[in-house]
């Protein structure tokens, strides 16, 4: 073989091998890289040391603070209406009135049987200041005299008499008139304007009172002992969320445990009173309770969805300062308003996982989103 060709047979064989070890080290990379996991994305929160308040949530449901059917306490013909359907009545305001002129009629006449009475009285008073006079100087017998003594009685007690009459003929004018007896929300009409009313029998319109309301709801009789524990600290105070109202819940406070469990249901009603003054509350409407019942203090807490369960108990995912997560095993206890009190494994302060929890593992690599 010639010096060429042998040169030639030197050079590719170089050339073979440098590429070969250029293609073994570019694929060992490779594969490397490919062995790396991707940092998974995920959210945490801090483990939170303080106070939680254990809660009941119910359904309950809205009573107007007092109700009434307005009727006539006397009868006669309706002739006017006097108030807007669903609207705001007022204290004493005129809803309804009756025709007013018969029993206008009866009032005169009494006041006119008075004003006789009082005239007779007089006289009578006269005569008998005219013969105790004459009693005196002996004009007159004594028999004469307690006549007129007599009479006297007669004519104060006829006019005592009258005057009741009279009194009692005023009130049932005023009955005429239908008032509010408080302030609340009028309902539609039960009659209308030409009616014949019957007293005390014909309903003309129902009231509620709005302002105050109360919250009626039922808690199971294993949750009373808790609610009176939390009593003796002072008024339990209640919220409710009005279903579809994104303004704040609204306050109120317990003020009625019914006397009785009912045994068909193991439940015992409780009642709540909310002062209602923007009327976001209507009676007969469904409403979230939100009961406080015991006061955890300085308990560890984490968000509920930082809770994981498997085979082996609950656990959470805890970032340490590695960026890599530890799958560690806890003993939750009570949640409430969205956070889990943990009884053991976690200490306050511990970055815990809450989303993309399922694309981990124990050691996984971990990005935090912000």
């Amino acid at each position: 073989m010639s010096r060429k060709k042998i040169v030639l047979v030197v050079l590719a064989l170089l050339a073979v091998a440098l590429a070969m070890r250029f293609w073994r080290s570019g694929g060992g990379h490779g594969e490397q890289a490919a062995r790396a996991p991707a940092a998974v994305p995920v959210e945490v929160a801090s483990a939170a040391r303080g106070n939680v308040e254990l809660s009941l949530k119910l359904i309950g449901r809205v009573e107007a603070w007092s109700t009434v059917s307005l009727r006539a306490r006397v009868s006669g013909q309706l002739q006017s209406l006097s108030f807007t359907p669903g609207a705001l009545v007022r204290q004493g305001s005129v809803l309804a009135q009756l025709d007013p002129r018969l029993l206008q009629a009866q009032l005169d006449q009494a006041r006119g049987n008075v004003a006789r009475d009082q005239a007779l009285l007089q006289k009578a008073q006269a005569d008998q200041r005219r013969y105790a006079d004459m009693l005196a100087r002996g004009f007159v017998s004594k028999a004469d005299y307690d006549l007129y003594q007599a009479n006297l009685a007669v004519a104060r007690a006829t006019l005592q008499s009258d005057r009741a009459a009279q009194e009692l003929a005023q009130t049932q004018l005023d009955y005429a008139s239908i008032r509010a007896p408080f302030d609340g929300i009028a309902g539609a009409p039960l009659v209308w304007p030409g009616a014949q009313i019957s007293a005390d029998s014909t309903d003309l319109v129902v009231l509620n009172q709005v302002e105050p309301v109360r919250v009626a709801f039922n808690i199971p009789e294993d949750s009373l002992p808790a609610v009176r524990d939390a009593q003796k600290h002072g008024a339990l105070a209640v919220q409710v969320v009005v279903a579809g109202d994104q303004a704040a819940p609204l306050a109120g406070t317990l003020e009625f445990i019914d006397n009785a469990v009912d045994a068909s249901t193991g439940t015992i009603v409780l009642k709540a009173r909310f002062d209602n003054a923007e009327h976001r509350l209507t009676p007969g409407q469904f409403v979230q309770v939100t009961l406080p019942t015991t006061r955890l203090t300085d308990v560890v807490s984490v968000p509920v969805q930082a809770l994981q369960s498997s085979s082996g108990g609950s656990f959470v995912f805890v970032l340490g300062a590695d960026g890599k997560v530890r799958q560690r095993y806890v003993t939750p206890g009570p949640t409430s308003a969205g956070h889990t009190v943990i009884d053991k494994g976690l200490k306050a302060g511990e970055q815990v996982v809450t989303e993309g929890q399922m694309l981990l593992v124990d050691g996984s690599t971990v990005t935090v989103r912000r």
